[in-house]
C-alpha cells in the first residue's frame, strides 16, 4: 500500500492567511515560533525558529457532527508549499509517539483503531489501521494535546 500523508487543505489555509476565520469563527492568533515544537499542518515541517506563525481552531472534517474533533493547529504566516514529499513528513518525526485513529467514509471514528504509536512505526500501523473494514483515512494527532498533525491515506499497489 503507498500511504500519502496529506496536509491542511491549501484554500482553507489560504483563507486563514488572508484573515480570515477559523472554525470557531475566529481569526488566527499571531505568535513568534521558537523553532521547536510548531508543526504547520500545511507544509508539514516545524515553523522555523522566529517566523511569525497563525494558531488557529480547525476541524479537518466536512462539517460539524459528534466525531468532528475541533483543535488548535499552527501555521507559517508565510506562503509555504503544501507538503507532497514522499514518505513520513518531518512534522511526525519530532515526537517519540503519535495518535493515530481510523475513520470511515462518512468521518466517524472507527472503533478499535485508536493507538498511541511510536514516531518510526507510523507507516506500518496506518497500513493495518486503513486495511480494515471500513476506514477510508487515517487522522494522525499529537500524542500529548490530541492536536491534528495531517490525514493519510493509502491506494493498493
Amino acid at each position: 500500500m503507498d500511504l500519502h500523508f496529506n496536509p491542511y487543505d491549501s484554500a482553507w489555509v489560504a483563507r486563514i492567511r488572508q484573515g480570515g476565520s477559523d472554525d470557531y469563527g475566529l481569526a488566527a492568533e499571531r505568535a513568534v515560533s521558537d523553532g521547536a515544537g510548531n508543526p504547520c499542518r500545511h507544509c508539514l515541517q516545524d515553523v522555523p525558529e522566529g517566523a511569525e506563525m497563525l494558531i488557529c481552531a480547525a476541524r479537518p472534517f466536512p462539517e460539524k457532527q459528534p466525531y468532528a474533533e475541533t483543535g488548535p493547529i499552527f501555521l507559517c504566516a508565510d506562503d509555504c508549499t503544501a507538503w507532497a514529499g514522499e514518505g513520513v513528513p518531518p512534522v511526525l518525526q519530532t515526537s517519540p509517539d503519535y495518535l493515530l485513529k481510523g475513520y470511515s467514509a462518512d468521518h466517524r471514528i472507527v472503533y478499535g483503531t485508536g493507538q498511541i504509536t511510536l514516531a518510526a512505526d507510523i507507516p506500518r500501523v496506518a497500513v493495518e489501521i486503513l486495511a480494515r473494514a471500513g476506514v477510508a483515512f487515517v487522522d494522525v494527532r499529537s500524542a500529548r494535546n490530541n492536536c491534528f498533525q495531517c490525514r493519510v491515506t493509502g491506494v493498493v499497489g
